[in-house]
């Protein structure tokens, strides 16, 4: 599953370009592609991680895999720009993937004493599975689009093919949880969060498009955040809520979820910067690495790699410390890789080292954040704690991307307001903004984190043989 969740992540960025004229339409149209699937996925997640904790996570894994496999089948042969829009865009529902399958694994292991620490290395090994499917998606798609040159569709049937082997692999090799929080769906408490996570993810994309200076987009976003307002209080009302506040509210849960939306900043908002940055030539700017597009790819491999080193190494480093203090030294990881940026950003040496500290940091929080959410919640409660850990991530992440398209932009205004019409990459100033901004929030992470209780995550074994005791405890 999480090998061709890689893939799904990997396999389509380096044909974009190349998907753009077979449906006929501008580079630029590319951007919708991730806006449509961004608002599904944050709309969808909650709703399926819900329905696993109520019904069975196997059972909503199966349903979400038809989903994911119908749509991968869509963008297969999609004759058009909207009908591939529609299909991507449902293709978004793999991202509740991962939530399900540490809901799965921690409803089996839970009972037993080493429950939590199973978890966590099944963790690390599911995203070290994902990191190595991107990896794999993107160099089979690289090789596939030149041997099939003129046939693009038949290069799009392999992430379709790969999704429809995964509901024969789940359906037939996974067992169902046993917990079940029974109830039914709420929908008052989905209509709220629909309508306010729209207004969000629409307003940020408008901003976007539009820039900082349009008043009605900031107005969407407004709009968004206080519907939330009505959306906590009905939920606290209600029996069976779609997202449980109290859950939210324990001492172990709201530092990971807050970690999760401050980390999906980086962690998805900041690729692109980078991307624009190792093209834009020194010469020109003063400046930039100079790569061309096929020399890029040696940063990105090195981030993923890392990435897969970080979430590898999560469950061995839990063993020596607690978890919280993994969790707080992988998000200090983060926000060190990106800061580093500030003062070395010449070479590319440089950037490749601060890449690997951001991505050792960012692959060991991948795979500690939904296992740290499973084992903060109550056990018909697990689905839906490690659902809100991608819905947290991918609403800092669209943010991040709206909030750091406009820093770029407005110091290019700015660079062609100062005599440079001409301007159109975005000066040093915007970057040293994106990596500020990236780095403040690793750290803010990091401080979150030592708020939690100090054997939060842990086994009750080991918790307990490492709790001090009192004398004249009772």
């Amino acid at each position: 599953m999480e090998l061709t969740s890689g893939i799904l992540q990997g396999y389509y960025t380096p044909i974009l370009t190349d998907i753009a004229r077979h449906l006929g339409v501008h580079d630029a149209d590319v951007n919708w592609f991730e806006a449509a699937q961004l608002m599904v996925s944050a709309l969808a997640v909650p709703v399926l991680a819900k329905l696993g904790d109520m019904y069975g996570h196997k059972r909503i894994l199966l349903v979400s895999t038809l989903v994911t496999a119908t749509a991968s089948w869509g963008v297969a042969l999609a004759p058009d720009f909207w009908t591939f829009l529609a299909a991507w865009s449902f293709q978004g529902f793999y991202v509740v993937w991962l939530p399900l399958e540490i809901a799965l694994i921690f409803s089996r292991v839970h009972q037993l004493p080493d429950g939590a620490a199973r978890t966590r290395r099944a963790a690390g090994v599911l995203v070290g599975a994902l990191e190595a499917g991107v990896i794999a998606g993107a160099l089979a798609a690289g090789a596939l689009v030149e041997v099939f040159a003129g046939q693009l569709q038949l290069v799009l049937l392999v992430p379709a093919l790969a999704v429809s082997a995964c509901w024969f692999a789940v359906r037939f090799g996974v067992p169902e949880s046993r917990e079940r929080s029974g109830g039914r769906v709420d929908t008052g408490g989905f209509t709220f969060l629909a309508l306010g996570l729209l207004l969000i993810t629409s307003g940020l994309t408008f901003m976007r498009l539009n820039g900082a200076g349009a008043w009605w987009p900031w107005a969407l976003v407004g709009a968004g955040i206080l519907v939330f307002i009505p959306f906590a209080r009905f939920e606290l009302r209600a029996a069976d809520p779609l997202v449980d506040i109290r859950m939210l509210r324990g001492k172990s849960m709201w530092p990971v979820q807050l970690t999760a939306g401050l980390f999906g900043v980086s962690v998805l908002g900041a690729q692109a910067p980078l991307s624009t940055f190792a093209r834009t030539d020194p010469a020109l700017h003063g400046y930039g690495l100079g790569l061309r597009a096929g020399q890029v790819s040696i940063i990105i491999g090195v981030y993923v790699l890392a990435l897969l080193v970080g979430a590898l190494l999560y469950p061995v480093v839990t063993r020596r410390l607690t978890p919280r203090w993994t969790l707080v030294g992988a998000a200090m990881l983060v926000g060190l890789g990106y800061l580093l940026f500030l003062p070395f950003h010449g070479t590319l040496f440089q950037a490749l080292a601060n890449m690997a500290i951001a991505g050792v940091g960012s692959g060991a929080l991948v795979a500690a954040l939904p296992s740290a959410a499973a084992a903060a919640a109550p056990l018909n409660r697990t689905a839906m704690a490690t659902g809100l850990t991608n819905t947290t991530k991918t609403i800092g992440g669209a943010f991040a991307s709206a909030v750091f398209g406009i820093a770029l932009l407005s110091h290019v205004l700015a660079e062609a307001g100062a005599g440079d019409a001409g301007q159109t990459a975005a000066p040093l100033a915007g970057y040293l903004t994106v990596w500020t901004i990236c780095g403040v929030t690793g750290l803010a992470a990091a401080a979150a984190l030592v708020m939690v209780p100090r054997l939060a995550f842990s086994d009750p074994a080991a918790a307990a043989a490492a709790a001090p005791l009192k004398a004249g405890s009772h």
